[in-house]
């Protein structure tokens, strides 16, 4: 399965940086949104803020949006999972920040932000497992460990809230459950989603995405000698 590029509309940061080595003007302006989410998975119901950043731009002056997932966490302030949920999407949003510079899209590098979260995570930090995003685990491979990986692919409901209106979504997440240095942790992250009302048109769309998504991230496995069953979403 080959990368999607010159995608139009573009639909992911590899699309807006394969405009751009063609020569294409593109414009690229980040907006946030922090959504509360009902989840329902396995017959659990429960509820989480997801962390979506929308690319606003135009390519040569037509007009493109996209949105993507960065991470989630559990809305109750004292739990340390929103101010890492935090953390994690920031690292995640500047890696897609440099891949945008390093082609020559010129983006403002705004942030999420919740600053009482992350006061409330450097409190508690000393008492909780570090930070481990997915590629902490390929940085601890590169290092000669030995790095095991076997992720789960959902399809998981949910339903977001705005300000007037409800929305139903339906997140494809992978879970990886990874195995390294003796002990076994999971690391989750939504790659696509979809309006459920709209599953006809968007649900393929939406599975390209995860699945281009998960190549790249196989690619980063293969390089770094991490063993893994390769998986795509159907």
């Amino acid at each position: 399965m080959e990368p999607v590029a010159n995608h139009k509309p573009p639909n992911r940061i590899t699309d807006l940086v394969a405009f751009k080595e063609q020569g294409l003007e593109v414009v690229c302006n980040p907006t946030f949104e922090i959504l509360p989410v009902d989840f329902a998975h396995r017959d659990h119901k429960y509820q989480a803020f997801v962390f979506l950043c929308r690319f606003i731009g135009s390519i040569n002056g037509q007009n493109y949006m996209f949105r993507k997932c960065y991470a989630r966490g559990c809305p109750h302030n004292l739990c340390p999972h929103v101010s890492q949920a935090v953390m994690i999407a920031n690292r995640y949003l500047q890696r897609d920040y440099k891949k945008l510079e390093d082609a020559g899209v010129l983006v403002q590098r705004r942030l999420f932000t919740l600053e009482d979260m992350v006061v409330k995570f450097d409190e508690m930090k000393e008492e909780h497992v570090p930070i481990m995003a997915i590629h902490d685990y390929i940085n601890i491979a590169r290092e000669g460990n030995k790095v095991a990986v076997a992720p789960a692919l959902e399809f998981v409901t949910g339903v977001e809230h705005f300000a007037n209106y409800q929305n139903q979504q339906v997140f494809l997440m992978v879970d990886f459950a990874v195995t390294t240095l003796g002990k076994t942790h999971h690391y989750e992250r939504c790659l696509a989603c979809y309006e459920a009302e709209k599953e006809q048109q968007e649900k393929s769309k939406a599975i390209n995405i995860a699945n281009q998504r998960l190549k790249l991230l196989y690619e980063e496995f293969d390089l770094a000698s991490v063993k893994y069953e390769k998986r795509f979403f159907e």
